[in-house]
């Protein structure tokens, strides 16, 4: 089972200061690591009005300086939206830095105004992504080659490159999948099957039969359940409304559980956002077969870090003793 550390670094007015979150997400981080923590996992978008992450890498360069086994995911990164060989060499520095703990999961983006600001097309992001994995492969070889009519060498290169992810849902992703990357990362395991199919017929090793179910979405333990969902709905609620805009943005309609607007009655009772006590918590996690994701997101839509770490000190407290032994020889299942 996987345990999983995430953020997004959303700082909405009404919320805590950015400053104050930076600061609490490297703490956090540091914390996750200390307990046992599998992967502190990070998102990347581009011109939101709360300032979610735009830049994950220098982010998990500095996660990378506070931890030492916690493995760190960037997922997704936008790769139509970066120059190759700039993140070439990017990449190869945060994972010396981090000691070879480095996973990327690229994605090809969605949101129109993210490309238009980087002055690419969102028609030729596949075509661009692909490009991003040939130019990460070669890079990481440490010799020279030809890219656009240019001589190009990356240095220095890790000893150990970072497993390159594809992200998505589509059909067609997944077979793109099997083909290029590393290993293939659905967010909700969609087409797991697919990739499945796909790598057997190409002669890889069979990665097995589904990908990590995921636990809730958000998960915060406190005694007094009714007050704390008092203070984390409004965040909530947020984020939720966010993404709607955002796939309205892309494809002229919301999409999702909450397309139609945002109940905040139906998001806590939808099991996405759960707040639950200490003993209700382990019955939760221990509930979820082997080959499952649970991720905490302390920072959800800018919350107050002092709120947050309490709840994570009552989880370290209450809950990880009796769940702790479920992160031990975790199943790869990505491959």
């Amino acid at each position: 089972m996987e345990f999983v550390i995430s953020f997004d670094m959303r700082a909405p007015d009404f919320g805590a200061p950015i400053e104050e979150l930076y600061c609490a997400a490297l703490d956090m981080s540091a914390w996750a690591d200390d307990i046992g923590f599998n992967v502190a996992s990070l998102g990347e978008h581009h011109a939101a009005i709360d300032g979610y992450l735009p830049s994950p890498l220098p982010m998990a360069a500095a996660i990378a300086a506070r931890t030492s086994k916690l493995n760190i995911r960037p997922n997704v990164l936008l790769a139509p939206l970066y120059e190759p060989i700039k993140l070439a060499e990017d990449v190869s520095v945060v994972q010396l830095l981090s000691g070879g703990r480095l996973q990327l999961v690229l994605g090809a983006g969605y949101r129109p105004y993210e490309f238009q600001m980087f002055g690419t097309r969102r028609e030729d992001r596949k075509q661009r992504y692909l490009e991003v994995f040939e130019i990460l492969r070669k890079a990481w070889r440490g010799e020279e080659f030809e890219y656009k009519g240019r001589k190009v060498t990356v240095s220095p290169v890790p000893e150990q490159a970072p497993p390159l992810l594809l992200g998505g849902a589509h059909p067609a992703v997944a077979r793109r999948a099997a083909r290029i990357a590393d290993g293939f990362f659905p967010p909700g395991g969609e087409n797991w099957h697919i990739y499945r199919e796909e790598r057997i017929k190409l002669g890889y090793a069979d990665p097995g039969e589904k990908f990590h179910s995921l636990g809730p979405i958000y998960t915060h333990v406190t005694y007094d359940v009714e007050a704390a969902w008092e203070k984390i709905l409004p965040h909530a609620v947020h984020c939720v409304e966010s993404y709607s805009e955002w796939t309205i943005e892309a494809y002229g309609k919301a999409d999702g559980p909450f397309a139609n607007g945002v109940n905040p009655a139906d998001l806590r009772s939808s099991g996405a956002y759960q707040v639950l006590t200490p003993e209700q918590a382990v019955e939760m996690i221990n509930a979820l077969d082997d080959i499952s994701t649970f991720i905490l997101v302390p920072l959800l839509g800018g919350i107050d870090p002092d709120f947050a770490f309490e709840g994570l000190q009552l989880f370290e407290k209450e809950v990880w003793p009796h769940v702790r032994h479920r992160a031990a020889d975790m199943p790869i299942q990505w491959v």
